[in-house]
């Protein structure tokens, strides 16, 4: 009986423990795709084919139109700041469109290379259970677009011009260590695609996860958020023998090699 008191108490023990880590510290949950990214979708400017632009009209299924564009930096720092930054409370009260706009700009403002904040110095958002639900709605999602930031100021960040003086083998390996150091340590890393000089490229997206990588295979796999799907996560891949990067094939992408600056890490990257 005095052995199983203990373990109760030692239970109860870690419990406390854990409760506490996550009211005053910055501890976050594991990025879940489900739950922590937009139920919208950006798209390219221009209709591509096999990674080139076209002046063809979008028509199909799988190629969605052009009504919301040029966004793919804005929302992968946004859905790291949510998930850095802000609380949701199912059970609340939803908030009009004006508070929410208010609180969306507070999440925002916050750089999103801080460390996470303690759960009770969130943002609060009250009346949803998460990110993907509450940007779901039309509505809502016009409420985000509006107020996470301006895409076309992406092409002036100053980080960005590193793809004309950074092409070689050594960047890149350099580049895939921090990314490994960085889920390492439970964050996220942006990372800005590009195959400058050529522009079958030019996209930003959100690596949350490694994939297990069987014993002698040299090919790591990593999950990513990319802002132009948001029905499914994509792939973007590691040859060490390479020192290379590859992304998943999509209606804009071509496939394969890609080069990748990590962006949203520090200040002015």
């Amino acid at each position: 009986m005095i052995g199983d008191g203990r373990r109760v108490f030692a239970q109860l023990f870690w419990v406390g423990v854990l409760f506490a880590l996550t009211q005053s510290s910055g501890f976050a949950t594991v990025f879940n795709f489900e739950r922590d990214t937009f139920a919208f979708q950006n798209a390219t400017v221009l209709k591509y084919k096999n990674g080139r632009p076209t002046l063809e009209r979008r028509s199909t299924v799988g190629d969605p139109p052009n009504q919301y564009t040029r966004a793919c930096f804005v929302m992968t720092r946004t859905a790291m700041q949510f998930h850095k930054f802000a609380r949701f409370n199912p059970r609340g009260a939803p908030l009009n469109d004006k508070e929410l706009a208010a609180r969306i700009r507070k999440v925002t403002r916050r750089a999103p290379w801080h460390e996470a904040l303690p759960a009770n110095q969130r943002i609060n958002f009250p009346g949803s259970a998460n990110l993907r639900e509450m940007s779901k709605s039309n509505t809502r999602a016009h409420v985000f677009q509006e107020n996470i930031g301006s895409g076309f100021a992406t092409y002036f960040r100053p980080g960005n011009f590193r793809m004309f003086f950074q092409h070689g083998p050594k960047y890149q390996e350099k580049t895939h260590a921090h990314l490994d150091a960085a889920l390492a340590r439970g964050d996220l890393f942006v990372g800005y695609l590009s195959t400058y000089p050529k522009l079958s490229i030019n996209h930003a997206v959100l690596v949350y996860a490694r994939k297990p990588t069987p014993p002698g295979n040299e090919i790591e796999r990593y999950l990513v958020y990319d802002p132009n799907h948001a029905e499914a996560p994509r792939e973007l891949t590691w040859s060490a023998r390479d020192n290379s990067f590859a992304y998943q094939k999509d209606i804009d992408f071509v496939g394969g090699f890609t080069r990748v600056y990590q962006v949203y890490g520090k200040w002015l990257q």
